[in-house]
């Protein structure tokens, strides 16, 4: 496992972290304790959730293995979000200081702890004023409730804005965002990524596998079935089936990594993982397995160096495909050149 630093703080993480959406929904609590326990043994030190996860269940999950392994406490990075309603309170959603007073002390009292490592806005609130959260976090950093703030879900200018009116009050600055970002979904390097880099963010990516994508377990024009996530729903969300299946990219792009894995004699997946895990301004990729077997594969990407010819070669054939104004050519080139710049 590799160890970065987590965007501008002077926290260090490891550079694969696991994703607890699936504790108690896909995978029990049992299931829940053998992946932290197999996670923290691979060298894994960042473990994400989310107040919304399971309505708290993850969070209670990862607070009842926290009390059997105290050591665990001193080791791992915790993160957690907030920001979605868990009540039906009009109240009871958003970044507003009312609902993230409770929002966040549930999560601490959840998770059995006096202080959450990364408190993350799970989205864009459009409602409350930015100046309003960012006090909050500031607030919270103070008191020793979190040590540091991060975003999840931002655009570009939401992001850059919140960095700067963070900066013009002389508030602590945050240091993550977590988007959606695989080989499949590239779009956020047109604008997060550079804005995230001009302001020494770590970006933080979930669904690295394109939702199973890029596993290799779907075949063209054949529709998913069995116990899959796209099986018992084909039009589930971003990942629907029938869009991605009639869409040329994805499987020139599936080909590609599956042409790579089979020079390495690894998964499609492994590949999927250590091609992200090298991209600029990335500090931790966010697995979300469902099981130990699953969870053992992705680790296995940690140990995956890829040449320089076959990153190029999966950045070229997924590179997002975008030719208008103001998005054209012109934008495109200058978007290569921040990029590659470096982390």
């Amino acid at each position: 496992m590799e160890y970065r630093i987590l965007g501008n703080s002077g926290a260090v993480v490891s550079n694969f972290a696991l994703g607890t959406m699936t504790f108690g929904a896909e995978a029990s609590e049992a299931t829940s304790h053998t992946l932290l326990d197999a996670y923290v043994a691979a060298g894994g030190t960042f473990v994400d959730t989310a107040d919304v996860y399971s309505a708290g269940g993850s969070e209670e999950i990862i607070g009842r293995w926290l009390a059997k392994r105290p050591d665990a406490r001193e080791s791992v990075v915790l993160a957690t979000k907030g920001r979605f309603p868990m009540g039906a309170s009009p109240n009871d959603v958003g970044t507003s200081r009312k609902h993230l007073t409770r929002a966040l002390d549930d999560s601490l009292r959840r998770l059995g702890v006096e202080q959450i490592d990364l408190y993350q806005m799970h989205a864009w609130d459009p409602i409350t004023p930015v100046e309003e959260t960012l006090r909050f976090l500031n607030d919270a950093v103070s008191r020793g409730k979190i040590a540091y703030y991060g975003f999840s879900n931002f655009l570009g200018w939401q992001l850059t804005k919140a960095v700067h009116v963070a900066a013009s009050h002389g508030w602590n600055a945050p240091v993550t965002l977590q988007p959606q970002y695989n080989l499949l979904v590239r779009e956020i390097e047109l604008e997060v990524v550079p804005a995230s880099q001009d302001a020494g963010i770590g970006l933080l990516p979930w669904s690295p596998l394109g939702g199973g994508w890029l596993t290799g377990k779907y075949q063209r024009d054949v529709p998913p079935a069995g116990a899959t996530r796209l099986g018992e729903n084909p039009t589930r969300g971003m990942e629907a089936w029938q869009q991605r299946n009639d869409n040329p990219r994805t499987w020139e792009v599936i080909g590609a990594v599956q042409e790579v894995a089979a020079a390495h004699g690894v998964t499609a997946s492994q590949v999927a993982l250590a091609w992200l895990a090298a991209r600029p301004a990335v500090t931790s990729v966010i697995l979300g397995a469902r099981t130990t077997e699953q969870l053992t594969d992705n680790l296995a990407a940690a140990a995956l160096e890829l040449t320089g010819a076959e990153l190029q070669a999966l950045a070229d054939v997924s590179e997002p495909r975008l030719g208008v104004y103001p998005y054209g050519p012109m934008a495109q080139e200058q978007r290569s050149r921040k990029i590659q710049g470096g982390r």
